[in-house]
């Protein structure tokens, strides 16, 4: 997947807006810190734990990393790195939980 044309963080409205191919898409900062790809992130999910992320939670920084993004985030989470089709799916509609089973 090619990267975005345009990313913009909008920080007060904590959402992070990228300009693909296919059209201009948003996705909250709770929602990117909630869907984490980190190894620690992703090994809690897996197990069942289910992180609590703050409303509030932001995006301070996007670094780019050639294939994506790292995120730091106002909680000081900062590990993981989002590729360019994680990204694409994420700013797609949410699954309703019985379609992921």
């Amino acid at each position: 997947m090619n990267a975005p044309v345009a990313i913009r963080n909008l920080r007060g409205a904590g959402q992070l807006v990228l300009q693909w191919e296919d059209g201009e898409h948003s996705i909250s900062h709770a929602r990117l810190r909630g869907a984490c790809p980190c190894s620690q992130c992703r090994a809690a999910r897996i197990s069942g734990v289910i992180a609590v992320v703050a409303a509030d939670v932001r995006v301070e920084r996007v670094e780019s990393q050639g294939y994506g993004v790292q995120l730091v985030f106002s909680d000081g989470h900062e590990r993981g790195i989002y590729p360019w089709t994680y990204l694409h799916t994420l700013s797609g509609p949410t699954p309703l939980l019985w379609e992921r089973l």
